[in-house]
């Protein structure tokens, strides 16, 4: 299929249509469908007009989405959501002054956070509205699980959901191994996030991750030339074997 033919904005969307993109489970083909992630830093108001509160005149509004921009490090840790903001302030706080640019950032707090899932203690970055979101949650193990890949926005997020699926679905007996009530303790409370393991494999997992375990799946290591020649010396012999009997009776 040559891309060139169509607009570079789809070129992404047609590759994942052939070769071994193709091929790629369906489960983790629809995982890459682009979502709107809640909004975090604005809210729509969902409406065209509004009155003005204070001279009762119909008034357009203007829902416009802030631009967010999220830094490679977010992806390294749990911002909530949050990302940078940019825009533009006044020199002294005077609006008949200049306006200079300013870039708002969410405030980064390193927290040590427990899974009850993997039984192991994880040192992250997080910002204050994560704290917020797992306590609403009831758990760090119930946050990472509840959220959504677009709001959870970090790929350490996702890598540690994929470990906690996993885990579900194996019923990894290396949990609390010396206590079997506590283990199915565990996993009962947190039954209702099982999938099949085929698809636990496939969470999180970036394209060019998906791509290389793909191929993996599909790599078939080429047989020696002397084993290949050794079958087929048997076979010649076993055909001759069985056309032996046949000989002797025609003489």
């Amino acid at each position: 299929m040559p891309l060139h033919k169509y607009a570079p904005k789809i070129w992404d969307a047609l590759k994942l249509k052939e070769g071994i993109y193709s091929r790629l489970p369906k489960h983790y083909l629809k995982s890459l469908e682009q979502k709107e992630p809640t909004p975090v830093h604005w809210r729509a108001l969902g409406v065209q007009y509004r009155r003005n509160p204070k001279t009762g005149q119909k008034e357009r509004v203007q829902d416009v989405a802030i631009p967010i921009y999220y830094p490679p490090e977010s992806q390294n840790g749990l911002w909530g959501g949050e990302g940078w903001v940019s825009g533009y302030r006044y020199a002294n706080n005077d609006k008949m002054s200049t306006r200079l640019p300013k870039t708002w950032r969410p405030q980064l707090l390193k927290r040590e956070l427990y899974s009850e899932i993997l039984d192991h203690k994880f040192t992250i970055t997080v910002t204050p509205r994560t704290l917020d979101l797992i306590d609403a949650a009831f758990g760090f193990d119930f946050y990472i699980l509840k959220m959504p890949k677009e709001d959870l926005n970090s790929k350490l997020g996702m890598d540690l959901k994929r470990a906690m699926l996993l885990r579900l679905a194996r019923r990894d007996t290396q949990l609390y191994p010396e206590d079997r009530a506590k283990r199915d303790e565990v996993y009962n409370k947190y039954k209702r996030f099982e999938i099949p393991e085929e698809e636990a494999e496939w969470v999180g997992l970036t394209l060019e991750e998906a791509v290389e375990k793909q191929r993996q799946l599909e790599h078939k290591e080429p047989e020696p030339l002397f084993k290949v020649c050794a079958e087929k010396l048997i076979e010649e012999l076993h055909i001759r074997k069985l056309s032996e009997p046949h000989l002797i009776e025609s003489k």
